[in-house]
């Protein structure tokens, strides 16, 4: 009695393989990239090397980090011991939704300006460092954008001042 294997790649399925490989290759790497985070986060590293995006308020320059998958938003600023002050973070969700924040293993006092799509700042709040106080949008917003308590308030940015930027601009 001769065997047969069960399975056998064939030369015409050789395509689907690598079709399959090209499509699981990218989700892999998402993977790891999101175990990575939650590794960092679990060991106390803050997120460092987030892309990066320029932002202004007025003539002020800002350099935020953008947060858009939810592992990178759920670690946000965790962890970070100094900031610049010209730095910060902005957070990018799919959809406007009543965004609620809290300072869970954060070591820094934080202002969060909470951002419509326009670039129009609907309200801040400051939030004290290592707070499960929750922090909420007035209304829903897809942007968050966190920098050093105090940041705004020094240069009279306020609920309706306006930001701009590439994830500001008009659809």
């Amino acid at each position: 009695m001769s065997s047969m294997p069960m399975f056998s790649l064939t030369a015409p399925a050789m395509p689907i393989a690598r079709l399959l490989r090209s499509f699981l290759s990218p989700l892999l790497a998402y993977g790891v990239a999101l175990g990575l985070c939650a590794a960092a986060a679990a060991q106390g590293v803050p997120q460092m090397n987030l892309p990066r995006v320029e932002l202004q308020a007025g003539m002020h320059r800002i350099d935020a980090q953008v947060a858009t998958a939810p592992q990178e938003r759920q670690v946000g600023l965790m962890h970070r011991r100094d900031m610049p002050m010209h730095e910060g973070m902005l957070f990018v969700f799919e959809q406007p939704a009543t965004q609620c924040f809290w300072m869970r293993n954060t070591l820094l006092p934080l202002t969060a300006a909470f951002v419509a799509d326009d670039g129009t700042i609907v309200n801040l709040v400051d939030m004290q460092p290592l707070s499960e106080e929750s922090h909420c949008s007035k209304r829903p917003v897809r942007f968050v954008l966190e920098m050093n308590q105090g940041w705004f308030a020094k240069r009279g940015l306020k609920a309706g001042s306006k930001l701009s930027g590439r994830p500001f601009a008009q659809r």
